[in-house]
């Protein structure tokens, strides 16, 4: 049998307040996100503005905040333009990114309704286009959303029926532009100095604007480290936070060190942190810039896609990858990873919402349905709020090709502003339940509200259309709270959230 797995939860010991914005998602114009996934005119769910009110629904129970738009790859070519005014009077474009149509009849308007009816935490992160456009481009999308009336471009917005402003408060500055694949891809250089020209000028307009840098596409880029650098001696003291973006799959047969993916996920916040605090130190700055993990998620690159596509199509099928059991595990580690350093990591972007590598998948014209993501996400976004407790785990542990010796057990806990407490914890072996001991010192808990488990006697358990509801939390059985320690057992392969009051 293994050995018990063991921690110590102390009030006196955090790693810093939750951000609600970690909890935040992703809406880019690919594939079926926007069109017959958040917006469908004439589904019989849809309301006066074509959006569907049964995604709205979800997505609500889902608990994003930060929703980012409109990419991703998409905005290096985007105009915002082509997205506002009648809909009828708007061209349809090339997409260079995903080689298709876009009909922009989905636009900033319709974001924003989106934004507003998607829940009472909701708010837009906008992206502005530093691939093939620059600073007036950015600025101009600045007043025409943001200032209140008086100029061309605020009483355009007016006259295109929204008269009050958007308030839009986040903002990227550009997408992923060290990847040679980004349409305008610029050297680290090239890109501070640009993004450095952006930033300065929206805080022209608004000294108030929250704004992120374009870090590294991922943690194996050659350039990884030398450009956060390099852009951020260009623009440390213009924005507020640098971006980091992550997949995982299973790659080979090596469910092991898919498991454990959140260990390349924390190392590589803490190099961009590591980074981020040397260029501070080396500009003798006390400023801290925070991190924006503005892309993570699963995501199967190398699987084939079932669905046939042409270059062109307008709104294709691509990337629906449907989720098993064992993904919302890994799904849910992520989760921790992010919550254990929620004291730099401020803003986090699920990606995406709807249909492409997402949450929620739809038919057009039919149903929607929570994948089995879903469920770690919606029970972290709202469980997951308050103070991050510091958890040092002592756990049995197992060998993996990728990331060497690592923990069977991933944890935190977060301890709320009413003194309940939420453990969250993976248990990352796939044969074995896993035995747990959380010492709770210092802390007035006496009630156990609930063990939920998300496991599957089936590791590929997945919800289809076919069958929506085959994959769904159940309560964990035989977990106790006496004497002030928590005892319970991890199912194999298993996220757990317990919650203790």
């Amino acid at each position: 049998m293994t050995r018990t797995a063991r921690f110590t939860l102390h009030p006196d010991f955090t790693v810093g307040e939750v951000n609600p914005r970690l909890f935040g998602s992703f809406v880019e114009h690919l594939g079926r996100c926007v069109h017959t996934g958040v917006h469908e005119p004439g589904h019989p769910s849809a309301d006066d503005a074509g959006l569907r009110t049964d995604v709205l629904g979800l997505i609500r129970e889902l608990g994003p905040t930060a929703i980012r738009y409109p990419g991703g790859n998409f905005v290096s070519g985007y105009r915002w333009e082509d997205g506002v005014g009648p809909v009828d009077e708007r061209p349809r474009r090339l997409d260079l990114a995903w080689k298709t149509t876009e009909s922009n009849r989905f636009g900033l308007a319709e974001f924003i309704d989106f934004v507003r009816k998607a829940g009472p935490e909701a708010e837009p992160m906008m992206a502005v286009n530093l691939g093939t456009r620059g600073v007036a481009e950015a600025i101009e999308l600045q007043e025409y959303a943001n200032h209140p009336a008086g100029t061309e471009l605020s009483e355009r917005r007016r006259s295109h029926g929204d008269k009050d402003p958007y308030g839009i408060r986040l903002w990227c500055l550009g997408n992923e532009m060290d990847g040679p694949w980004q349409t305008g891809h610029k050297t680290a250089r090239e890109y501070g100095r640009l993004a450095a020209e952006t930033a300065r000028a929206m805080r022209q307009i608004d000294p108030g604007v929250e704004l992120v840098a374009c870090g590294s596409s991922g943690s194996g880029m050659d350039t990884f480290a030398a450009w956060e650098a390099t852009v951020l001696t260009e623009t440390y003291d213009l924005v507020d936070y640098v971006s980091l973006h992550a997949y995982y799959w299973e790659q080979d047969g090596d469910r092991d060190s898919f498991l454990a993916s959140a260990v390349d996920m924390e190392s590589f916040i803490e190099k961009v942190v590591a980074t981020c605090d040397h260029v501070g130190a080396k500009l003798k700055s006390d400023k801290k810039i925070n991190l924006s993990f503005d892309e993570w998620n699963v995501w199967y690159m190398d699987r084939p896609n079932p669905h046939e596509v042409e270059e062109w199509q307008e709104a294709p099928r691509i990337l629906e990858d449907v989720y098993s059991v064992t993904d919302a595990v890994v799904v849910g580690s992520l989760l921790i990873a992010l919550l254990r350093h929620a004291d730099r990591v401020t803003v986090a972007c699920l990606a995406q919402l709807v249909n492409v590598i997402a949450p929620i998948m739809t038919e057009p014209g039919g149903a929607a349905w929570r994948q089995t993501t879903f469920f770690p996400f919606a029970q972290a976004s709202r469980y997951g709020r308050g103070t991050v407790l510091d958890v040092r785990v002592d756990s049995p542990t197992r060998e993996t090709r990728k990331y060497g010796e690592t923990d069977l057990l991933h944890a935190t806990a977060v301890r709320a502003d009413d003194g309940t407490v939420t453990v969250f914890a993976v248990n990352r072996c796939l044969t074995e339940p896993l035995p747990l001991e959380v010492l709770l010192s210092g802390l007035d808990l006496t009630t156990l509200v609930e063990h939920s488990v998300l496991a599957d006697a089936d590791p590929e358990a997945r919800n289809t259309l076919e069958d929506q509801n085959r994959v769904a939390p159940h309560a964990g059985e035989g977990a106790t709270l006496t004497d002030g320690t928590l005892r319970a057992t991890l199912e194999p392969l298993s996220w757990n959230v317990i919650r203790l009051a």
